[in-house]
């Protein structure tokens, strides 16, 4: 604690030198503050970007002096100015988009501008896009619809989110200490039509995301307000039908409430049906206050119920005995359902400082059946298990920004505190038969965990050089009451973790941005793995590195370009499937990303991402990681023309190592979907195509070792889910 006390001291000290200085503010035309616009005072050879408020500071401006004022999807305004009270407000005009007013030095962490720029060209459509917009990032789905999906990023097989954190309005989506693994993160209570902004990064190098976050973090924020209501049915193949319903419940000058509601369902494409049902439910709150303070408030609701059919072996498939999209076990399913309340208060302290806040309180319920190994370890029931929990989730983060000038240098000081507390009652592993009967149970306990955490972070931006040395220091209480035991004990572990990090910037030119990062993060083990491992690894590290570029060669053309390293310590991983403790040693990957983004004309885009990673185990005979992706690629091209948008996009998984040797592989895909809609004043009507090319692949795939009810001894191989086959849908919206 005395190391992280000097360094924030450290980084207090210079507040005493804050001079006096123009305030500018920047709002859009419904007076709604601008975060992250990019202003360029030409006359001083100065720049700066808007705070969480829409502020920023203008170093000594005068009267006359030329502003320009960027900011992805406004017009580019040049404002002279004018007055010298101190403050002065400037309003931006929506306009069409256009790449080529992007400035490489704009892109700062305000604003994420590889996203910005996805979420203005092609807005999220459907639940499974939300991480689809992170460069590198695939997902697979294996159960259902119901259950999150499965991660792959930099060289990760992140299973359901043990290596990336992912929040929505400040909120963690991540569970620790899961029933079925270490950071289950379901997203599918989010509503894509009310997303607003996607913010991503890769590595550990952001002092202000902790656990989970050593590939990366993705952070959403919903809408604060709607341009209007909105009724949206979607119907296709496999019986599946969605609707959607936003309404503008409040839309005043400086208060806005809407009612945001979704309802799914779905056989699927498999010949068992999947019974698929998803309710979502959003009420929002975003206002300004007296003293111009902002507070943001949602309250939602999310219930899913489904049948699967798990993963099949592919020698069933092999000798006929079912199809590819037959089941071997079609008693899988599960039911889970999240109520949340959230909210974000951000307070202006003076001109140049203010604090934010986020707090929020979760109730979460999980009951998941599935069946890995079928006949294996019980020949005559079967291996069906149950994975099962009820939590209770309440947090809360401040953080307090202030910026000033130390002599040239533009800085932004940033100390933060935060706690999240998750109370996890009956978390359960089970074996059962026919989703009825309990054949024993493997584990049953109380959950109790706790992590409070604190941050530093400083920015000096220099000219045309940024440096920001950042530290971050959290804190863990593990507790664990084991039912199973038959007396009350209740253990417990403790541990604190400290992560520095450090960034640099280097604005070449209006063309040009080179950047290194380096930093230490972390994600937790299992409350379980730390009470069990005692003597071992509670919170293992993870060591990265990235050197990157952006570059505008041309002025429609936007690139990226990183090569990155990244190094994990020993760790021991809870297995939910199975209720046992595993080794999986060090590790250690190195990669390369390219994206572009390339505006071909006033209504054509193109995207691309290719992204490489050499994974290696440093205590395995073979070195490989199972399941590790090697290459991944995706790209498409999108229009916006007049009334008419289309967009058609690919995807390519390459073949991977599905065990340490490589006897067995996981076999790549390569899929192409295609959507398209016509506007007219208030009815839109379109068509989404998955998989349009028909090709058959396997969503997910795992080296299982099975046994099938009359096989005599067991097999490894793959076990997989086939992916979606060709599937077209209408969509019909409504707008009013």
């Amino acid at each position: 604690m005395k190391v992280v006390f000097t360094v924030l001291l450290f980084f207090y000290l210079p507040l005493l030198l804050n001079g006096q200085n123009l305030i500018g503010l920047i709002v859009d035309e419904s007076n709604e503050p601008i975060v992250g616009a990019y202003v360029i005072n030409h006359s001083k050879d100065f720049h700066t970007h808007t705070n969480d408020l829409g502020q920023c500071i203008l170093k000594d401006a005068d009267i006359g002096d030329t502003l320009k004022i960027m900011h992805l999807g406004y017009e580019t305004l040049d404002f002279v100015i004018d007055n010298s009270d101190g403050k002065i407000k400037i309003t931006l005009i929506e306009s069409f988009f256009d790449l080529g007013e992007v400035v490489v030095g704009q892109n700062a962490k305000k604003i994420n501008i590889i996203a910005a720029i996805d979420i203005n060209t092609a807005p999220v459509r459907s639940s499974q896009e939300f991480l689809r917009k992170v460069p590198g990032l695939f997902i697979g789905q294996h159960a259902g619809g119901g259950k999150a999906e499965q991660i792959f990023l930099r060289g990760f097989d992140i299973d359901h989110g043990t290596d990336v954190s992912i929040s929505v309005d400040g909120m963690p989506v991540n569970m620790v200490s899961h029933a079925h693994g270490q950071g289950y993160a379901d997203m599918h209570f989010i509503i894509p039509e009310t997303i607003d902004e996607i913010d991503f990064g890769k590595g550990p190098y952001y002092s202000d995301k902790g656990n989970f976050t050593t590939a990366g973090y993705v952070g959403f924020k919903t809408k604060d307000k709607l341009e209007n209501s909105q009724i949206t049915i979607e119907g296709g193949r496999f019986n599946s039908l969605r609707t959607v319903g936003l309404l503008k419940l409040l839309d005043s000058e400086k208060h806005d409430i809407y009612l945001a509601s979704e309802y799914m369902l779905s056989d699927g494409h498999f010949e068992s049906s999947q019974n698929f049902v998803r309710n979502n439910f959003m009420l929002k709150y975003a206002g300004e206050l007296p003293d111009k303070s902002r507070i943001s408030a949602l309250v939602s609701n999310f219930s899913s119920k489904w049948d699967a059919s798990g993963q099949i072996p592919q020698r069933s498939v092999d000798q006929g005995d079912i199809t590819r999209f037959g089941a071997i076990d079609d008693t899988e399913g599960g039911n889970t359902g999240r109520t949340n309340i959230a909210v974000t208060y951000n307070r202006p302290l003076s001109d140049n400082t203010y604090i934010k806040n986020n707090i929020y309180y979760s109730l979460y319920d999980f009951e998941l059946y599935s069946n890995f190994t079928f006949f294996l370890n019980d020949s005559i029931n079967g291996d069906q298990i149950r994975q099962k929990e009820n939590r209770k989730i309440f947090g809360f983060e401040s953080v307090w920004n202030h910026s000033t000038f130390i002599k040239n240098a533009s800085t932004l000081f940033q100390l933060g505190v935060g706690l999240r507390a998750d109370q996890i009652n009956d978390n359960e592993l089970s074996s059962t038969l026919n989703r009825k009967t309990t054949l024993k149970s493997h584990q049953l306990g109380d959950v109790d965990e706790k992590n409070l955490y604190a941050f530093a972070d400083i920015s000096f931006d220099v000219g045309d050089w940024l440096f920001q040395p950042s530290v971050r220091f959290d804190y863990f209480k593990f507790n664990y009451v084991n039912d199973l035991i038959g007396i009350y004990k209740n253990d417990g572990q403790s541990k604190g973790f400290i992560s520095p990090k450090f960034s640099t910037v280097y604005n070449l030119n209006n063309k040009v941005q080179l950047y290194f990062n380096t930093g230490v993060g972390f994600h937790s083990n299992d409350s379980r793995v730390i009470i069990e491992e005692v003597e071992k690894s509670i919170i293992p590290a993870a060591y990265g590195a990235d050197l990157g570029a952006f570059i505008k060669p041309i002025p429609r053309l936007f690139t990226n370009l990183a090569v990155w390293w990244l190094a994990l310590e020993q760790e021991f991983v809870y297995v939910g499937d199975e209720g046992v403790v595993e080794p999986s040693g060090s590790t250690r990957r190195l990669g390369l990303d390219f994206t572009f983004r390339y505006q071909l004309n006033d209504w054509i885009f193109a995207n691309g991402d290719f992204n490489y990673a050499f994974a290696r185990s440093n205590v395995s005979e073979d070195n490989l990681i199972p399941l590790a992706p090697v290459i991944t690629t995706t790209g498409g091209l999108i229009f916006n023309r007049k009334k008419i948008n289309a967009a058609i996009n690919f995807r390519f998984l390459k073949d991977r190592p599905a065990n340490e040797d490589n006897s067995i592989v996981a076999q790549g895909y390569f899929i192409t979907d295609l959507n398209a809609n016509y506007n007219f004043e208030k009815i839109s009507i379109g068509f989404s195509i998955e998989n349009l090319l028909n090709q058959s692949w396997n969503e997910t795939q795992f080296a299982t070792e099975t046994r099938l009810q009359f096989e005599p001894t067991p097999t490894e191989e793959i076990h997989f889910t086939p992916g979606t086959p060709f599937f077209i849908k209408g969509i019909m919206k409504y707008h009013f």
